[in-house]
């Protein structure tokens, strides 16, 4: 077995447990930040984010160590080392439930709209809930701060992610700040790719109508001239002239 197969069995075998460990990583997180709880039950809070990210770091050094070609894969992975290691960066871990949506894809069929439909759903609604909850921490407690509670949180999610900004509610924070730039970055992204699916899609029906359009067309035209021939011979016939082919030689 080579080194690159391994890893292609370690990342198959540990994606249904690392997503099921990003869902309790986000049901924990956003128990600390709305409830923020206290005494034991913050304790507990903070076992399960401390749990959840050592899963995270030790799925990170078991593909580092598997991969075929250790520098390489280490500078196309930057961003999973980021992740793991700057404390800023952690709830990004979230992105690990873009493989439920790949879950709920497969359960939704080969339907492109399905797809599309529901990969819309399931990114924005996951994009919208993650930064409401991150800038909801970043912000409350701050000098001036717009953002006091998980409801403004969700406003302000809903008008940034859509590009529209009203501007009655803006992070003053430098965390808050970088969510929000993510979080549009995110935004369009999602918008550009479902766009990109959507005309491939359209692209795609039409290249296909257009070959059985052809493939229709074709065969009328070889019905059409076995009847035309039938009809021809049927005239000849009727008037006593043998068919083209029946004609004695000479």
């Amino acid at each position: 077995m080579t080194a690159q197969t391994k890893l292609d069995a370690w990342e198959q075998r540990t994606e249904w447990p690392l997503a099921g460990a990003a869902v309790i990583f986000l049901v924990a997180y956003a128990v600390g930040v709305l409830d923020q709880p206290a005494g034991a039950a913050a304790a507990a809070v903070g076992m399960v984010t401390a749990v959840t990210w050592a899963l995270f770091a030790m799925d990170y050094v078991v593909r580092l160590w598997l991969a075929p070609r250790r520098w390489r894969w280490f500078y196309r992975h930057l961003f999973d080392l980021a992740i793991v290691v700057l404390p800023l960066l952690r709830p990004l871990r979230l992105l690990r439930l873009v493989t439920l949506i790949a879950v709920l894809q497969r359960a939704a069929g080969r339907a492109i709209r399905g797809r599309v439909v529901l990969y819309t759903v399931s990114g924005a609604i996951l994009l919208v809930f993650v930064a409401s909850l991150a800038v909801l921490e970043a912000e409350r407690g701050q000098p001036d701060a717009h953002i006091v509670n998980f409801a403004d949180a969700l406003w302000w999610s809903m008008t940034t992610i859509t590009t529209v900004g009203y501007g009655d509610m803006t992070p003053v924070s430098t965390t808050g700040r970088v969510i929000a730039v993510l979080l549009m970055i995110g935004g369009i992204s999602l918008v550009g790719s479902i766009t990109a699916t959507l005309a491939s899609w359209i692209v795609q029906r039409v290249a296909d109508e257009d070959n059985a359009g052809r493939v229709v067309t074709t065969a009328h035209i070889e019905r059409l001239m076995d009847e035309i021939q039938q009809l021809r011979g049927e005239v000849q016939r009727l008037q006593g002239v043998p068919a083209r082919g029946d004609r004695p030689d000479g």
